[in-house]
Parts: C-alpha cells; sequence; structure tokens
C-alpha cells in the first residue's frame, strides 16, 4: 500500500501546510513499496517496447504510461487507446487531435510510435521522463484522496506552469485552460464563475475567463503564470471560495487533526513526515 499525505487542514491552511511539507511527503510517498516496484519494472522494460500494441499488451507498462499523462482510467480501453498510440499526431484527422482534452495528444506525441521519427521509447532518458511524471501524478492523486481541492491546486499549479512557458498563442492557451479539468476548475472556481457558464459558447466562455483575470491580476495573458505569485493568487482565491462554500464548521476537524498529526505515532506515515522534517 502508498502512503498517503496528510491533509490535516482544509482550504489555504491546507495548502500552506502541504507547500511546506511537500519535499518531506513526497520522499516518503516515492519510497512507498508498490510505487517503487512499478517504477522500476517501467525502467527495466520500456527499451524493449517498439510499438504501440507491444505497450498496450504489458499491463504494467501501459499502467505507468497512462498514469504519467493523468489517464489512469483508460487502463480497460486498449484498443482505443492503441489506436490513439498508433495514429501519433503529425495528421489533422489523427485520432488524438480530435480532443479538447489534451492528454491524448500529449500522451500519443511523447512516446512517438506515430511519428515519422519513429518511437522515443529507446531515448535514454524516456523512461526516467515517464516515471517521474507517473509518482507526481499518483502523489496528486493520493492527495486528493484527503482533500479534493488540494489535488486541483496541485494539479493547476503543473499544468499552468507548462502552458505559461509554452509560447502558444494566448487565445489558443485558453482554449487549453477549457479543456483541463484542473485548470477549467481553479479558473472558475477562483474566479467566482457559476455553474452556468460552461453552458454557454466557447467563445465566450474564453472571452469571460481572459476578462476576469485581467480584472483579478491585471493582465489577461496566459504568460503572466510564469510568476509564482499569479500562480498562487488564483490558488488562494479558489481553495477560499471552495471552503467557504463547504461552511463554516470545515476547519473545525482540520484543527484536531493537525495535533494529532503533531503528536503521531512516529511509526505512522505522518511520524516519518514530521521526522523527516526534523531532521531536515
Amino acid at each position: 500500500m502508498n502512503f498517503q499525505p496528510a491533509t490535516p487542514l482544509p482550504g489555504v491552511a491546507g495548502w500552506q501546510f502541504l507547500q511546506r511539507t511537500n519535499d518531506a511527503q513526497r520522499e516518503v510517498f516515492d519510497r512507498s513499496p508498490l510505487l517503487a516496484r512499478e517504477v522500476k519494472y517501467f525502467k527495466e522494460n520500456i527499451r524493449s517496447v517498439l510499438t504501440a500494441k507491444d505497450l498496450v499488451e504489458d499491463r504494467q507498462l501501459f499502467k505507468v504510461a497512462l498514469g504519467a499523462f493523468g489517464l489512469d482510467e483508460e487502463i480497460g480501453k486498449r484498443f482505443f487507446m492503441q489506436k490513439i498510440l498508433a495514429e501519433g499526431t503529425e495528421s489533422n484527422d489523427a485520432l488524438a487531435n480530435r480532443f479538447t482534452d489534451p492528454r491524448y495528444r500529449q500522451f500519443s506525441e511523447a512516446f512517438g510510435f506515430g511519428s515519422s521519427l519513429g518511437p522515443r521509447t529507446g531515448e535514454f532518458d524516456f523512461g526516467q521522463k515517464v516515471t517521474d511524471a507517473y509518482k507526481e501524478r499518483q502523489y496528486e492523486i493520493a492527495v486528493g484522496d484527503g482533500d479534493t481541492n488540494l489535488r486541483l491546486a496541485l494539479g493547476f499549479k503543473r499544468e499552468i506552469a507548462e502552458l505559461a512557458a509554452s509560447g502558444v498563442a494566448n487565445t489558443t492557451a485558453w482554449f487549453s485552460v477549457l479543456g483541463s479539468t484542473p485548470l477549467r476548475t481553479v479558473f472558475e472556481k477562483g474566479l467566482g464563475l457559476p455553474e452556468a457558464f460552461r453552458q454557454i459558447d466557447i467563445d465566450k466562455q474564453q472571452e469571460t475567463l481572459e476578462d476576469r483575470t485581467r480584472d483579478l491580476l491585471g493582465d489577461g495573458s496566459i504568460s503572466i503564470f510564469q510568476d509564482p505569485e499569479n500562480v498562487e493568487t488564483l490558488i488562494n482565491t479558489f481553495l477560499a471560495r471552495a471552503q467557504a462554500e463547504s461552511g463554516p464548521s470545515a476547519s473545525t476537524p482540520g484543527f484536531s487533526a493537525l495535533s494529532l498529526l503533531q503528536n503521531s505515532n512516529p511509526f505512522s506515515a505522518a511520524g516519518q513526515i514530521n521526522l523527516i522534517i526534523s531532521n531536515s
């Protein structure tokens, strides 16, 4: 069983706690026996995978490959994902390019089975890159088991940094936001948009997000999120609104949990974190 990250507080306080303890918690999480075995197997075997069919037929490799791109839920759609991989992304009508969700395109592009340059699985650092992404995503999932909003915040922080640094046109970047669950959710709630917002025309959604971001941060360009302060401002606003919606009593068990964490058994998961923090 993998280590369960500690998320004893909700909202902004919970995010601050997670940020302070993130390195220590990740260190313990990455040493989880199951995760370590999955990573080791992938690194040792991925270089021998030369086709999309090879990948989807090895469930252990396929699981890590999907998880690295946040596609864990597609583990049962073997033939569908084989088609995504085999067709690549070079053709405009390739299956991966038909989705608004960018994960399918990123997945297919990363493995390169449908690329004119051939698969990338033999590259010397390929296994390391994929397993690093897998561990990060699995950590986010584990955090989400304790607090869904903190998982969304972690996903937002990771994805918005990549998008802001990508150099794509601003309008295109905003449409990428609309196709990503963590980005869309954090922006919508952080900017105070109602549930009905998703029902309006997609072009109007893009314009609204851009305008509301300009009102909050002084600029409607995705590139402003290269500044960590802007990222933190939106995450904190999102978490504050989410906590307010859950009611004033939400923080009460959090403080009790924090007290338990601070006085936990040193052999428990929480105790391992405290031990690492105290020795760092």
